[in-house]
């Protein structure tokens, strides 16, 4: 049943109230027409409980802005979601079309820093934030006394001569609830071994992030990318107000999943709205993302914290590959990638789910 207005309701029931399912949420296609984002075809979900989030269909199907009861979750860059069109691959030609949003794709045969492998030239993070979705399908349906919305469509990363992958994606939400979910399929349509990178950059940003923030994790380990990060090591799971100049940090996370397989990680701001609090989580399958990711970067003016799920790290397939821990698609290879992300309200819904969390 839908859980809506303080009270559980069937889809009889609501149906007797309501004369289009959109006014009570669902899911509708439009079109950015202004700057550089002009043309870049837009989902945009509202579950009925003051979730609402863009999907952006031209830029890999990314998750743009996301709000809960008019506060955004997420941080949104000076950019904006700028068309495809305007992508520039070479070294971090990446960063000047970084939307940010609540989930910004890396991949799909590359992800993390620039490097050459192999002879190859690879910019940062690779092309799947830049890929425009074909054969989108945009719906919902009620599925006996639940509805559901969803938006899907394929994204394909290929070049003659070489790696042909195509990803298909379906982001779906259910009315009443505040939470979505992706689940990505990833195949190898060409006839060679093709390197495989997968990095889910979801970037969370004030007023969810603000002075005293905690990351909640399931950590048997936390270690340095590199030694900027070392003077916050031991503050990393805790999130200062704007520092002026500050360099960013990033976190290496060794998780513990729970029983069923996923990890979950906690973003929560319990000073929020005078202590009633706010929170975002996610949670991921760890067979196929086994890595761990945190950006810390709380520079005034860029203030915001990445939560990246992957099945890589971040300092470029090279290294990844001297590491021995880079993946491939053999021809006709398959994967695919289940991934949750949610909403809690309230420090009740906090300590909840906090609760269940596993301590190493």
């Amino acid at each position: 049943m839908v859980q809506l207005f303080g009270r559980s309701w069937t889809r009889e029931e609501l149906s007797r109230y309501i004369g289009s399912q959109l006014q009570l949420g669902g899911v509708r296609l439009a079109e950015l027409d202004d700057g550089r984002a002009r043309g870049v075809r837009i989902a945009e979900f509202e579950t009925g409980t003051g979730f609402s989030f863009t999907v952006l269909l031209d830029r890999g199907m990314d998750i743009g802005p996301a709000k809960f009861r008019g506060a955004s979750l997420v941080w949104e860059s000076s950019t904006g979601p700028v068309h495809p069109a305007y992508f520039e691959y070479q070294g971090f030609g990446w960063l000047r079309t970084f939307h940010g949003g609540l989930m910004a794709g890396c991949g799909m045969t590359t992800a993390g820093a620039p490097s050459v492998d192999e002879g190859e030239e690879l910019g940062l993070h690779g092309r799947l934030s830049h890929l425009a979705a074909s054969n989108v399908w945009a719906d919902g349906a009620w599925q006996g006394d639940e509805y559901e919305m969803w938006v899907q469509g394929h994204m394909r990363e290929t070049v003659v001569f070489g790696e042909n992958l195509l990803l298909t994606r379906r982001i779906w939400a259910r009315l009443g609830e505040s939470r979505l979910f992706i689940h990505d399929t990833v195949v190898n349509e060409g006839f060679q071994t093709t390197p495989h990178m997968m990095l889910y950059h979801c970037n969370f940003g004030f007023p969810l992030l603000a002075e005293g923030t905690e990351l909640i994790a399931p950590s048997k380990q936390v270690t340095l990318r590199d030694e900027i990060a070392a003077p916050g090591l031991e503050a990393h799971a805790r999130y200062e107000a704007p520092i002026d100049g500050y360099k960013e940090q990033c976190f290496y996370h060794e998780m513990l999943p729970g029983e069923d397989g996923f990890v979950t990680v906690i973003l929560a701001n319990r000073s929020f709205n005078n202590g009633q609090g706010l929170g975002a989580y996610i949670r991921y399958r760890q067979a196929e993302l086994p890595r761990f990711t945190q950006w810390k970067m709380v520079c005034t003016g860029t203030y915001v914290t990445g939560l990246e799920p992957a099945n890589c790290w971040v300092e470029g397939r090279d290294k990844d590959r001297e590491r021995g821990i880079l993946q491939f698609l053999e021809p006709g290879e398959k994967r695919e990638y289940l991934l949750e992300i949610g909403v809690l309200a309230s420090n009740e819904e906090i300590d909840k789910l906090a609760a269940q969390v596993p301590k190493p």
